[in-house]
């Protein structure tokens, strides 16, 4: 079993779905001091390595990670692959810049709640289809 990513060696950040509402409402309930302000939020910041090793752990089963060429995904011809591969090709060329507005501390300090990728994993290993 694989997951094919373009990021190389980079960083991605990510949160769990259900996690944004939770800090979205987290933010409305804190009202007027956070009128203008701009909250990037996530959960963590990993690499696709560090992604297949906490899938791996989670299934019981080996996973890989496939670093692909950003041009190489796009190619890949599902819907929204194109939009996908540039989306990762932003975030692997600008990863500082995309994880540092997106405070994992910060979004842990509006919902106490937030969880990791493994923490999700263990919740949610179940609805990942295998094979």
């Amino acid at each position: 079993m694989a997951i094919t990513l373009p990021l190389g060696t980079k960083k991605l950040a990510g949160i769990a779905a259900e996690d944004i509402g939770k800090t979205a409402y987290a933010i409305f309930e804190k009202g007027a001091e956070m009128i203008g302000k701009t909250v990037g939020i996530a959960g963590g910041h990993l690499t696709g390595a560090q992604m297949a090793k906490s899938l791996t752990k989670a299934l019981g089963q080996e996973v890989k990670y496939n670093p692909v060429p950003p041009a190489t995904y796009r190619s890949f011809g599902f819907t929204g692959a194109d939009d996908l591969g540039n989306m990762f090709q932003f975030n692997s060329e600008f990863e500082q810049d995309c994880c540092d507005a997106r405070s994992i501390s910060e979004t842990k300090s509006l919902n106490p709640e937030l969880q990791t990728f493994d923490r999700w994993l263990a919740q949610n290993k179940s609805r990942i289809p295998l094979g």
